[in-house]
């Protein structure tokens, strides 16, 4: 199983890879548009038509090509009002249920979405002046969800697993991950 388990971290890091480089290159892009639409604006009275379109679109595609990395690595926004209630051995078991929560919900906003974009080609929706159409952003929003969807169902597995006793990290969250935490002092994650 630990065969499985550097298998798949190598996947996700080549993942990783993949979806910041898209991301940072979305973003560089975004930032040369704005750049070049300002000293167009300013110093030859001449604006780029349909910038505003294009950062919204760029913009978009930016968090959403970022959101299975931050579901990957668990790096999303968290209270920590749970980790009073479970004891540090039970971090696996609460990490679990977190993860498929957001899974499902995940799941089910990405269904949502792709009916939305298979909307928009149907009734022909296109951005006002350049006319891109917007179909392929909510597909891509979409794609991107429902891979978000599967990572953080696959963190809920590692987790299992690390219950299980079958892997010893099953993720970021996991206690082998918190060097502060004393298992015998029963500590509670920080």
């Amino acid at each position: 199983m630990q065969t499985l388990t550097r298998r798949g971290s190598s996947v996700g890091k080549v993942m990783q890879l993949g979806l910041e480089g898209v991301a940072g290159a979305t973003l560089f892009a975004l930032m040369l548009l704005t750049t070049a639409d300002v000293v167009g604006r300013y110093f030859f009275n001449a604006p780029i038509l349909g910038t505003v379109e294009l950062t919204q679109q760029m913009l978009a595609a930016v968090v959403f090509l970022s959101l299975p990395v931050a579901c990957w690595r668990e790096e999303h926004i968290s209270v920590d009002l749970l980790d009073a209630v479970f004891p540090a051995r039970f971090i696996w078991l609460r990490q679990l249920i977190v993860n498929l929560i957001v899974a499902l919900a995940l799941w089910v906003i990405a269904g949502r979405v792709w009916s939305l974009g298979e909307r928009a080609f149907a009734w022909g929706d296109v951005t006002e002046f350049l006319r891109i159409p917007n179909g392929y952003l909510i597909y891509l929003i979409s794609l991107m969800l429902f891979l978000s969807a599967l990572l953080t169902l696959g963190r809920a597995l590692g987790y299992l697993l690390e219950g299980m006793g079958v892997v010893e990290r099953g993720g970021p969250v996991s206690l082998a991950a918190t060097p502060n935490t004393a298992k015998s002092q029963g500590g509670t994650h920080d």
